[in-house]
């Protein structure tokens, strides 16, 4: 073990400096806990798909959640934002991505982005992303990170969530980060024949990803995983009162 940070003083004598000390401390090895959270939460997950491993092993998830969590990006839980928004646990956000099977040549719209994480990680997989928040100041930061770590591949547009960005779709794959309670039929409208839609349908303390496909123009649905998050906003079931 490293004793305490010591400098030399004008007269050659050895002086102890604590702010020195304190900022080695603090020094976290991002790259180191980003192969351990692949390692230990995506990989024995059954996650298997390599263009998901490989993204996830690439984007720094630590830069796209608010400073003052960046020491809990790691921990294989959802990192909170404002508002009952979340960065997804890297569990349940790899899952949803290698159940969806993302190509290269595909347009993803990813709803919920928040700070941009999930859309940095689609990015590595798809042609373009485009991601939907419904909060200025956060697609102010999510466009900011992206453009500092070279994500050149996604468009920004800020709107209802519910609302995805008909104007460029129709999608290949529409993925959401959050539970849904209802999908309307606004944002399914904008799914391309043939292409497939990532939901996490919540119900009370269960939560069910399925994968709805657009065959015929009817969604097929299977079922993925089981997983829980917070219902994005305009996702809610309304209760019906009655007299």
């Amino acid at each position: 073990m490293h004793g305490p940070l010591m400098i030399p003083d004008i007269c050659g004598k050895t002086v102890h400096n604590p702010e020195s000390e304190r900022m080695s401390l603090v020094m976290t090895d991002y790259t180191a806990l980003r192969t351990t959270m692949v390692d230990t939460q995506v990989r024995p997950s059954d996650v298997t798909k390599f263009t998901v491993i490989e993204a996830m092993l690439s984007i720094p998830r630590e830069a796209f959640v608010p400073r003052d969590k960046r020491d809990a990006a790691y921990i294989g839980e959802h990192v909170s934002l404002d508002a009952g928004r979340v960065v997804l646990d890297p569990r349940v956000l790899a899952k949803m991505l290698d159940a969806a099977d993302i190509q290269n040549d595909e347009l993803v719209l990813d709803i919920g982005a928040g700070l941009g994480y999930s859309s940095a990680v689609i990015a590595r997989m798809a042609e373009a992303v485009v991601a939907v928040e419904d909060d200025a100041a956060r697609v102010e930061d999510a466009q900011t990170t992206l453009a500092e770590h070279g994500v050149d591949n996604v468009i920004m547009h800020e709107g209802p969530l519910t609302e995805g960005a008909a104007d460029h779709g129709p999608y290949d794959v529409i993925v959401l980060q959050g539970a849904v309670e209802i999908l309307p039929d606004s944002l399914t409208a904008q799914l391309k024949e043939g292409g497939r839609i990532v939901s996490l349908e919540q119900d009370g303390a269960l939560g069910t990803v399925r994968i709805g496909y657009l065959l015929n123009g009817e969604l097929n649905w299977r079922f993925a995983f089981n997983a829980s998050a917070p219902v994005l906003p305009g996702f809610e079931k309304h209760s019906a009162f009655t007299l």
